[in-house]
This record gives C-alpha cells, sequence and structure tokens, in this order.
C-alpha cells in the first residue's frame, strides 16, 4: 500500500497519550477518509500475552510493565501486514480478567495508522516501521493521580492494588524502560493531548505528511 504514514504515540502511564491520539484522530481522520481511506489504530495493550494456564490471582501478580509481557513480535507482523495493505486480525484484551479474549477485532489497511503503547519505542524492530514518534512527557504525581482514576473508576481495580502495582512494578519500569526510550522521539509533547499548541502543530505537520 503507498504512501503510508507510521504515527508512534508512546509515554508514561496516565500521560495523555490517549487524549493526543483522539485528537489527531479527529483532526485528519476525516481528510484520510477522502482518499477512500480510513486511519487504522493499533494499540500495544491488545498484544499483552494471553495467560489462558493461570489462575486469576497468578495473572494479577504478572508485571504487564515489561517488555516481556507484550507479544510485540504478532504486533509488528501486523503492522507490515497493513503497510503492505494486508487486513489483520487484533488481539483483544480484557483488563478485567488480565487476559486476551477469544475475539477479535478487524483493522484494515490505511494511508494512515497510529501505534499506541507506554513500551513502543523500547523496540527496535517496532519502531523502525514509524514514521512520526512522539513522546509523551508527564510529570509523575499527574500521571498517577490519572492511573489511579481509571484503574477503579474503568477497570473495577481497589485503590490498594492500583497503588501497589504502581510501586511494585509500573514506577521501576517506567524508570527501566518507558523513561530511557524517549530519545528516540522525534517529537516530545509535555502532557500530550492536554498540549493544545503542540498538538495543533504536530497536526499540520501530519496533514503536510498525508498530503504528499
Amino acid at each position: 500500500m503507498p504512501n503510508v504514514t507510521v504515527i508512534g504515540v508512546a509515554g508514561g502511564t496516565g500521560s495523555g497519550k490517549s487524549t493526543l491520539v483522539r485528537k489527531l484522530l479527529d483532526a485528519f481522520g476525516g481528510e484520510v477518509r477522502e482518499g477512500g481511506a480510513s486511519v487504522a489504530m493499533l494499540c500495544h495493550d491488545s498484544y499483552y500475552k494471553a495467560h489462558p494456564d493461570l489462575t486469576f490471582d497468578e495473572r494479577a501478580r504478572l508485571n504487564y510493565d515489561h517488555p516481556g509481557a507484550f507479544d510485540t513480535g504478532m504486533m509488528v507482523e501486523h503492522l507490515k501486514a497493513l503497510k503492505s495493505g494486508v487486513p489483520i486480525q487484533q488481539p483483544v484484551y480484557s483488563f478485567v480478567e488480565h487476559n486476551r479474549t477469544a475475539e477479535t477485532e478487524l483493522v484494515k489497511p490505511s494511508r494512515v495508522i497510529i501505534v499506541d503503547g507506554i513500551l513502543i519505542f523500547e523496540n527496535q524492530e517496532l519502531r523502525e516501521q514509524m514514521d512520526i514518534k512522539v513522546f509523551v512527557d508527564t510529570d509523575a504525581d499527574v500521571r498517577l493521580a490519572r492511573r489511579v482514576l481509571r484503574d477503579v473508576c474503568e477497570r473495577g481495580r481497589t485503590m490498594e492494588s492500583v497503588i501497589s502495582q504502581y510501586l511494585n512494578t509500573v514506577k521501576p519500569m517506567h524508570e527501566e524502560f518507558v523513561e530511557p526510550s524517549k530519545r528516540w522521539a522525534d517529537v516530545i509533547i509535555p502532557e500530550g493531548g492536554f498540549n493544545s499548541v503542540a498538538v495543533a502543530m504536530l497536526i499540520e505537520n501530519i496533514k503536510s505528511l498525508i498530503r504528499s
């Protein structure tokens, strides 16, 4: 598929990646569709490894913030397929059950593909598939507050479990893997989708690539 633009959006948990992605989709999705295509979206969280052999309690204790928790190889193959014009079946992951479901989601090829995830710049093969790499940089206390609200309100977690997970795996993995991956970014946006000036500049950049 010619002239495919792949945009990677990375950053720590609760940094504002999802807000930035939504604004990107709103901004240029319509423009892309004029050419007969839609924006494709791949989320690294969908590629968490399946653990059907483990109990719920065992799955809950796994480190989900380490690169080894993801089937990144599958994501790379799916991204290559989309860039070649081949549809893929993206896995569907349940954060409530801590496991991949039996369902999949059809993702069709597009001129623009957005890849989202905290560790997508950590893997060399994956980041080499990207044309624009955006890192969302947000203070740790803000990210923690957002994660607590999200996990308690949307994913049915208790406050105690969220804080425990943050201290035991999220924070140390961020410092070991996520923060160092910032060096691979082409653009660093403080506060992500909440930084309206930086988002507007990024959108114009992307639109120029789409038109070329």
